[in-house]
């Protein structure tokens, strides 16, 4: 049996400093008969240095496109626009299931090559819940923006650091006064909520905690109330959205919006308000100037969807250490088993639904 071959790509956008699987943790799979190549990169926050001393191969940035045809291509935002047709198996968030800009064009360059992709956002165990996932850090760094952002010390363009050296930033926006002001998480209990409340209590700022009850049950002058409204709500299902347009006339307490899922192109948009990402380079944008004689203040959000790249290292380590288990289920006889299952169901659908589409 031929041993499996993940091969560690590089990364496309320039801000992605992480990695997928980190040195110490690439023996875990050498040790388990696995073949591992990691491509050069300049911004990878893990020098290729320590992969190789780790027994990794090493590979010209970008040469996954002539890897073996029976590699598994492991990173984690988004491919390069070429080639145009994908034949080897991927492994990343492709955000290509639910409708979201783009995912059309993604699925056509697998359906052209014949390629598979298993989407790490389906990666589900038997209760359908995510196996592997970086929310935990999207969750702090949206809500560290938001509170240094109202503290006035959010400055731009942001650049990757170390989380102590966030947190001292976080504790000095305390010492300013930022406890006068008022935060609501929403999807509270989820990685993405703990996250942010742990954030919040670093800085001091009191918060409200809204789950799955508060959100069936929403009550909007209750949200409105509140400075800072950090969202880790992600929905597959039609729901009433926190924030609409109607409501930023309304008399209103709010005035940043740190939306975690950024799902600002899927159909079920929690924050239908904003329908574009923001950028490292400018990473608060507004969405209304307020009207102070109708009680209301300008309204920005923050949306930005890589931000546990801003902890690069710390969210790296935690995300290799939940994935490498994982990885080990692509050896499985007969293929890959667990997880693996459920993510290569869900890019089986999208592929019909494409194709049936194509065919109406």
């Amino acid at each position: 049996m031929q041993p499996v071959h993940v091969w560690i790509r590089s990364e496309t956008r320039g801000t992605e400093r992480r990695a997928p699987v980190v040195p110490v943790d690439v023996p875990l799979l050498l040790d388990a008969g696995f073949e591992v190549t990691v491509e050069e990169s300049e911004q990878r926050i893990f020098p290729i240095e320590e992969y190789a001393a780790a027994g990794a191969l090493v590979a010209d940035q970008g040469a996954w496109a002539t890897a073996p045809r029976d590699a598994y291509v492991l990173g984690i935002k988004e491919l390069p626009d070429a080639p145009e047709a994908l034949d080897h198996r991927h492994i990343y968030f492709a955000h290509a299931f639910k409708g979201q800009d783009d995912a059309r064009q993604t699925l056509e360059r697998f359906r052209r090559g014949g390629g598979r992709l298993f989407d790490i956002e389906y990666l589900l165990d038997e209760k359908g819940r995510r196996v592997v996932a970086f929310g935990h850090w999207a969750g702090y760094v949206g809500a560290a923006l938001g509170v240094l952002h109202l503290a006035g010390t959010l400055t731009a363009p942001l650049a990757p650091m170390a989380k102590h050296e966030l947190d001292e930033e976080l504790k000095r926006a305390g010492e300013a006064g930022v406890d006068q002001l008022l935060a609501l998480v929403t999807g509270a209990r989820g990685r993405s909520g703990r996250g942010a409340q742990q954030a919040l209590m670093t800085t001091g700022v009191p918060t409200t905690r809204w789950d799955r009850k508060e959100t069936q049950d929403l009550h909007k002058q209750a949200l409105l109330g509140h400075d800072l409204l950090v969202n880790c709500v992600v929905t597959h299902t039609p729901t009433t959205p926190f924030v609409e347009q109607a409501d930023l006339d309304h008399e209103r307490r709010l005035r940043v919006l740190a939306d975690v899922t950024c799902d600002v192109t899927g159909p079920t948009n929690m924050i239908p308000v904003n329908t574009e990402i923001t950028t490292w380079e400018e990473p608060v944008r507004r969405l209304h100037d307020g009207a102070p004689e109708r009680g209301n203040a300008p309204l920005e959000v923050i949306a930005i969807d890589n931000l546990p790249s801003l902890l690069p290292r710390e969210a790296s380590e935690g995300f290799s250490a939940d994935l490498t288990p994982h990885l080990l289920g692509l050896a499985d006889e007969g293929g890959p088993s667990g997880p693996w299952l459920a993510a290569g169901l869900a890019f089986d659908q999208a592929i019909e639904q494409l194709e049936a589409s194509a065919d109406s």
